[in-house]
């Protein structure tokens, strides 16, 4: 494996670093999840996103589609040199949490190899978890996958203690311009990312876990097509009465799945 960096580095557009993150949506579970993901350094900005989400935007404007996706995997963008987070959410609507996310690192004297990059150990306690960092000061970028930046160098490697999560760089390549996210992001679907907060984040998660069906439910009891299928978690809703059941393995669905990157800002969903 190797990496190919030149001089030119700080001159390009839009520097672009993809990364493997794999990713255990149940803590329980063993098997990782494995999704790319896209680190953009541009002059003025950094964006991490998923890969996904540019190849969808490539087809869209080679085919003249118009198809938005959204997934469940973090969209992070911060002004260059510093730590303060826009995070894009997707819950009925579009909104932005913007957070400062100081990291403070421990820097440690060993190394390890990497197509042909001498790393460097780091590690940081940073949302709940215990994350050990291997970077290379042969790249001067502070910056890294995530929220995770502000080492002398770029990280190429991140991942927790507990085996939950991991970042590995697998590519980088330049591009002759800055790639603008406007369609795939900033403006999904025709949305606006409206503001909000912490607290406010929490009650809408809330809100929806109680009534996760709700918006489905709306669309089932107004639709007037006869030949329209509903689909829920692979069953096929026939009737009213079938949304009690449902909503219910959605909810245990949604308390299973809750193992967030930050732990420390997980929702603790009720129970039955």
């Amino acid at each position: 494996m190797t990496f190919l960096f030149s001089s030119s580095l700080f001159s390009a557009q839009t520097h672009r670093f993809i990364y493997e993150f794999s990713l255990k949506d149940d803590s329980m579970q063993t098997e990782k999840r494995k999704v790319n993901m896209v680190l953009d350094i541009n002059p003025e900005e950094v964006k991490f996103y998923e890969y996904d989400y540019v190849l969808n935007d490539s087809l869209n404007k080679t085919q003249g589609r118009n198809s938005t996706i959204w997934n469940d995997t973090p969209a992070i963008f911060r002004k260059i040199n510093t730590n303060h987070n826009s995070s894009f959410i997707l819950i009925n609507n579009l909104f932005v949490l913007e957070t400062d996310d100081l990291v403070t690192w421990k820097l440690h004297n060993e190394t390890k190899e990497k197509g042909g990059y001498l790393l460097q150990k780091a590690t940081t306690d940073f949302g709940g978890r215990n994350w050990v960092a291997w970077f290379t000061k042969e790249i001067a970028i502070s910056e890294g996958p995530y929220k995770f930046r502000g080492l002398p160098g770029l990280i190429f490697e991140i991942y927790d203690t507990k085996d939950n999560f991991s970042f590995s760089l697998i590519k980088s390549y330049k591009l002759g311009k800055t790639f603008s996210t406007l369609s795939i992001i900033e403006n999904f679907g025709g949305q606006k990312p409206v503001k909000i907060t912490e607290k406010m984040l929490k009650k809408m998660r809330l809100d929806h876990f109680s009534d996760p069906l709700h918006e489905f439910k709306e669309q089932y009891k107004n639709n007037t097509d006869p030949t329209a299928r509903f689909m829920v978690m692979g069953i096929e809703v026939k009737s009213l009465d079938q949304f009690k059941d449902l909503s219910e393995n959605m909810q245990n669905h949604i308390r299973k799945m809750n193992n967030p990157i930050e732990l420390d800002k997980i929702i603790v969903y009720p129970n039955k």
